[in-house]
């Protein structure tokens, strides 16, 4: 029997509950506790890009927002 590809999934916004496919990257960092240059990756779909923006942004962790195109490592 043939070994089958590992099978990818979509990724999906990181906002509780949503499985919709992820639209946008969100980078930040705590700078409490990451270095300046360390980015974390929240992913959000369309309905909830704003919100998880808000979210970081009132703490001061929001560092950028790109759009999300998918890759095994969100390196971008």
């Amino acid at each position: 029997m043939a070994d089958l590809p590992p099978q990818v999934e979509t990724p999906v916004c990181s906002a509780k509950g949503c499985r919709a496919p992820a639209d946008w990257a969100l980078r930040w960092n705590n700078p409490r506790l990451h270095d300046p240059e360390r980015r974390k990756t929240w992913l959000a779909c369309d309905t909830h890009r704003e919100t998880l923006g808000d979210f970081l942004r009132a703490r001061g962790f929001l560092r950028d927002v790109t759009a999300f195109t998918a890759s095994p490592t969100l390196e971008q």
